[in-house]
């Protein structure tokens, strides 16, 4: 009998395990697809919220707290790291080292293991200015695959990770291996962290209540090696920025995507630039400017002329704007953009175009842009 109750038992087990299987990988699929067929609304699918969940809502007048907000904040929809790095080789050549890592519950339960709501998704991008080295990983929350811990710091999804020895992420260690490369950073900061807006509540709408939890490591410097398809190591240094934001419901339904600019302008000061597209609406566009004493200037929209220069096609169908000027008067900021290689298109689960960038005019700067909803 109680051989019958075990096998029955492990039939039952069975199946849940292979529904569950069969359930992400439903989900996943369809969420890929769509995300490839529209990337507008692809974008917007995933970062607008949903009417029928129950997560929490960002909130004025509740600050970001270091290093306690550094940790996942599973109560929230969505959450998003981002890693950029610029680094130069020993022989002068240019790089640019992106790391994404997001999270995203498609449910407002609270499960675990193979029940749990949380989906992860990361990707590393290499580029030079000829070619691009890329790939994306997936998981399901829950099972090991992917997740956090905080002390110490760890961030991780299969053989991909980010770690430090402490309770924040600096001075932390970036590694990651597939087939096409292979790469290991250590990254330090040299500079104080940021809390953009509002002691990092973010406004995204000058109308409607979309706003995000934001803290960002503008002043950071990089060193490590790459490896290339079958190239040697390649060793390299640089500047590099990290932000972490999180929310419920990042944007609205009307909303087309964004335009967000990162620049270091010199070594002591930093800019970040976003454009919030809408429909039958002008875009919404703010800013913050940062020093490396503490200094931190919000700028308002009105003080802000981010205008596209020249679109460029880079599929038969698709078009982005990669050229822009950057105008802020009242800061002596006057800028061209250019990017170091245009075939940055990431065909990933959100799409977009994303990749190194320099500026020419009132200052020599370096940096990285994305663009979404294109």
């Amino acid at each position: 009998m109680a051989t019958r109750k075990g096998k029955l038992l492990g039939s039952i087990v069975g199946c849940v395990v292979i529904f569950v299987l069969l359930s992400t990988a439903y989900y996943l699929y369809f969420y890929s697809r769509d995300y490839h067929s529209q990337s507008s609304r692809a974008v917007s699918s995933v970062l607008t919220a949903q009417s029928s969940k129950v997560f929490e809502p960002v909130l004025p007048n509740v600050p970001v707290v270091l290093p306690r907000d550094f940790a996942f904040h599973n109560e929230f929809q969505h959450e998003w790291w981002h890693y950029f790095a610029n680094v130069t080789d020993q022989h002068g050549e240019e790089y640019g080292v992106q790391w994404s890592y997001f999270r995203v519950a498609h449910s407002d339960n609270d499960f675990t293991g193979w029940l749990s709501p949380q989906i992860y998704a990361s990707h590393i991008v290499i580029s030079n200015g000829r070619q691009v080295w890329r790939e994306q990983r997936i998981s399901r929350g829950g099972i090991g695959q992917a997740g956090m811990s905080n002390a110490p710091f760890r961030i991780w999804i299969d053989n991909w990770y980010w770690r430090s020895l402490g309770k924040t992420p600096f001075p932390g260690q970036l590694t990651a291996s597939s087939d096409s490369f292979d790469l290991s950073l250590t990254t330090t900061v040299k500079g104080p962290y940021v809390l953009p807006g509002e002691r990092g509540y973010r406004e995204k709408h000058d109308l409607l209540p979309v706003a995000s939890y934001n803290l960002t490591a503008p002043f950071l410097r990089v060193k490590g090696e790459l490896k290339l398809g079958d190239s040697k190591l390649i060793q390299v240094e640089g500047s590099a920025w990290m932000s972490k934001e999180w929310g419920s419901g990042l944007m609205t339904e009307q909303q087309q995507g964004w335009d967000w600019f990162v620049l270091h302008l010199d070594d002591e000061t930093t800019l970040s630039l976003s454009r919030y597209r809408h429909e039958a609406q002008l875009p919404y566009i703010f800013g913050t400017l940062a020093t490396n004493d503490g200094k931190v200037i919000d700028i308002a929209p009105d003080e802000i002329s981010l205008i596209p220069l020249q679109s460029t096609f880079i599929s038969s169908t698709k078009k982005v704007p990669l050229h822009w000027t950057i105008n802020i008067p009242r800061y002596d900021i006057s800028l061209t953009t250019k990017v170091l290689n245009s075939s940055l298109w990431l065909p990933f689960v959100i799409p977009y175009w994303e990749g190194p960038i320099s500026a020419t005019g009132s200052h020599n700067a370096k940096g990285f842009i994305q663009l979404t909803g294109y």
